[in-house]
């Protein structure tokens, strides 16, 4: 490599504001905070909700029910 032409390189603090979960990657910055991780991503602690309670091929239908007879 050449010198004094790349940035340094640290092993990182990455904080997680919504659960205050820490773990260490390697970065250019000293410190990353994140607001979601793996800990508390509802993807992976399986807590998901469904949000969309309505079908979207019904939404579609019903959204778009006025020009099927024209």
């Amino acid at each position: 490599m050449k010198k004094d032409i790349h940035p340094e390189f640290y092993q990182s603090k990455v904080i997680c504001s919504g659960c205050g979960n820490t773990f260490e990657v390697g970065s250019t910055s000293k410190e990353i905070h994140v607001g979601i991780c793996n800990e508390c991503h509802p993807f992976y602690t399986g807590k998901q909700k469904i949000i969309d309670s309505e079908g979207r091929v019904d939404k579609f239908r019903k959204k778009y029910a006025k020009f099927q007879n024209q």
